[in-house]
């Protein structure tokens, strides 16, 4: 997904022998704290260049296959990349420039369908709000989340949780309008 959006310049593989939390040596258990967290701030912060990272890679990323986000008349699907973990809130990669597409407004009522692979893990309509205070606790609806894509949500509830839902490549969300 961020070789799509953003593209990919080069790779580089972390040289740890340099780029590596000191008295960290002995652990393999924390590089996100130990290795990608410390060469990050010190990349960030100027103490070194992208250069100074480590040998640069081969142009070649291997690309996951996933529900790219797409719009049509009244729907969209898209995939399931990460959840809201704290809370259980379900995030996907649709953008709200999709919805727009896709004629779905503020207060529709939407039939949301998730699944992993060919499972169907949660059917079910929900309306399409604002903020959390548009629905009654417990109740699921469709939101937009900080990063301006569409989310599943309840109330003051765990949706992930209740409903079995979990993240990855496999796992796909198509929203529409609810026929009347």
């Amino acid at each position: 997904m961020v070789a799509e959006s953003l593209g990919i310049e080069s790779v580089r593989q972390i040289d740890e022998k340099t780029n590596r939390l000191k008295g960290s040596e002995k652990s393999y258990t924390f590089h996100g704290r130990d290795v990608y967290a410390y060469t990050g701030a010190r990349l960030a912060s100027g103490a070194i260049t992208f250069e100074q990272v480590g040998p640069e890679l081969p142009a070649k990323v291997v690309e996951l296959s996933y529900q790219k986000a797409k719009a049509t008349k009244g729907e969209v699907k898209g995939n399931i990349p990460i959840l809201d973990i704290q809370y259980g809130n379900v995030w996907s990669n649709i953008s709200d420039e999709l919805l727009n597409q896709a004629g779905i407004k503020l207060n529709d009522t939407l039939c949301v369908t998730i699944s992993e692979g060919s499972q169907q893990k949660y059917v079910g309509k929900m309306p399409y709000v604002a903020s959390f205070g548009d629905v009654p606790e417990g109740q699921p609806m469709v939101y937009l989340n900080s990063l301006l894509n569409v989310s599943v949500a309840l109330n003051m509830d765990n949706f992930a949780q209740k409903h079995q839902v979990a993240s990855g490549a496999d796992w796909n969300i198509d929203v529409k309008k609810c026929a009347k």
